[in-house]
């Protein structure tokens, strides 16, 4: 090699997968996001606009400080929203078709056809917005259309998404009050069993499932029975102890643990309708007096009994960030000293994308409200160890939940016929968008899920009891089957 001469970097090109258990991406493009955003563009617009106008007129110094209240959200949101329209890609390797959008969608609405045409991508929100009142429509299936979405949408910022997060995500996520997180609730899962058995299937489980191999083209049901035992198994569960799940849903983990690893379990949840369908489960499964479920809201917990084990299966999103802390030692208080607790959350990559955000407040608006506490994994972990919490072992699984959730879009689509003529076009519609886009965020790592287990970090706790075949490198395997 010549003195001088520089290494050329040579990445290896994409080349699709061909995983039997998952949805494979078809156009996995690389969007602009956070490597392309500049901090110090926008330090200066928030405060130079301001310093600028008030130089200019030759205004006190004071009321600099005015404007840079004033003007600091609009300047904020005006930087955000040039910076998602015109960041270029980042290290992308996938090249697109730059077939025109008309391959891909049908507008019905002249408006939206005369805008739209061509290479003139539509911005995602203003997309979905219009698909579900009807005024577009995919040209064949909505999930093979999503893969493709790079080529026909833009990831850019709209009005809508500033004015829905200044006017309801932000007082939201501030206020959370009980009277809140109740109507939220119960509006959310009291629409009816029928709805969410048509995605969800028998198991009525609307939490990520487990691919046991990825080369397995495991049913719904199989992947959600290999969840359920393996959170008994990272909790360690035996015989006797009493076991409290926060969130429970319809019920189905509190049942599975207590007719399989014969404990004492409790099921909390606000909605009605998911407290009868888990009774009636437990009635048929014959577990009464072992299972058992409440109709409350979790801080109504009774603080008089203590549990081994706790579980809240991607419910403590629900929680809000500004509550997190209280909640994390409401559980501490209520768990025994040499208790287990296990935390499964959503959660979204710190390396983010604008794509994220959009299908972030999408899911904000549509699908989960008040759901705020969806975060990066650093920040559920010190919420952990600031509540006194010793974590044990974490575990991403954001493809397991792609898989599951395509299995929901399939069961959805087969039944969506039916759910129309009982819910009106436009709910099915919503769900067609968030179940197909989420399969697509899962999988990319837009959006993710964390298994977290965690002990009270005290110097009387037994850790040598957690010692398993996890950390044993005679037994783990990075080979499947």
């Amino acid at each position: 090699m010549k003195k001088g001469s520089k290494i050329k970097q040579m990445s290896k090109p994409f080349k699709p997968t061909t995983w039997a258990a998952i949805s494979n991406a078809t156009l996995p493009a690389e969007g602009a996001g956070n490597q392309t955003f500049d901090n110090r563009i926008l330090i200066a617009a928030v405060v130079g606009v301001p310093a600028l106008v008030t130089y200019q007129l030759g205004l006190p110094l004071w009321f600099f400080l005015i404007l840079l209240i004033l003007l600091g959200l609009p300047i904020l949101a005006c930087t955000l929203y040039l910076f998602s329209r015109f960041a270029p890609r980042y290290r992308n390797k996938v090249p697109l078709p730059g077939k025109p959008i008309e391959e891909y969608l049908t507008f019905h609405d002249p408006e939206l056809k005369a805008q739209y045409h061509g290479r003139n991508k539509i911005p995602m929100e203003t997309f979905f917005e219009a698909y579900f009142v009807g005024k577009v429509d995919f040209n064949g299936d909505a999930l093979e259309i999503m893969e493709l979405r790079h080529d026909w949408a833009a990831f850019q910022f709209t009005f809508g998404q500033f004015k829905f997060f200044l006017t309801q995500w932000l007082p939201e996520t501030f206020w959370h009050s009980r009277d809140q997180d109740e109507n939220q609730v119960r509006d959310h899962y009291d629409r009816g069993n029928d709805f969410y058995e048509a995605f969800l299937g028998s198991s009525m489980v609307y939490t990520s499932g487990i691919i046991s191999d990825p080369t397995k083209r495991e049913t719904l049901e199989e992947m959600q029975n290999n969840k359920m035992k393996l959170v008994c198994e990272k909790l360690h569960m035996k015989e006797g102890e009493k076991h409290l799940d926060i969130g429970c849903g319809w019920g189905t983990l509190a049942c599975y643990a207590s007719k399989e690893y014969g404990t004492q379990s409790t099921g909390v949840t606000l909605a009605r309708n998911q407290v009868a369908f888990a009774e009636k489960r437990i009635e048929e499964m014959g577990i009464k007096g072992k299972a058992q479920m409440l109709c409350m809201d979790y801080r109504d917990i009774p603080k008089n009994q203590k549990f081994d084990k706790i579980s809240a299966v991607e419910m403590a999103e629900h929680v809000g960030i500004r509550r997190f802390q209280t909640f994390l030692t409401e559980v501490r208080e209520l768990l025994e000293d040499d208790g287990l607790f296990y935390m499964q959350v959503a959660g979204l990559r710190a390396t983010w994308q604008y794509e994220d955000f959009i299908w972030g407040l999408f899911m904000a608006k549509y699908i989960f409200p008040g759901a705020d506490a969806s975060t990066p994994l650093y920040w559920y972990l010190r919420q952990l160890e600031t509540a006194g919490f010793e974590i044990h072992n974490v575990d991403t699984i954001g493809v397991h939940y792609s898989a599951t959730l395509e299995r929901w879009y399939q069961n959805w689509m087969k039944n969506k016929d039916s759910m129309k003529a009982k819910y009106g076009e436009n709910l099915v519609r919503v769900w067609e968008i968030f179940l197909s886009w989420s399969v697509i965020s899962s999988r990319q790592g837009s959006a993710t899920c964390f298994m977290i287990v965690a002990n009270k970090n005290s110097n009387s706790f037994d850790r040598a009891s957690l010692i398993c075949n996890r950390t044993n490198p005679a037994a783990w395997t990075s080979k499947r089957g």
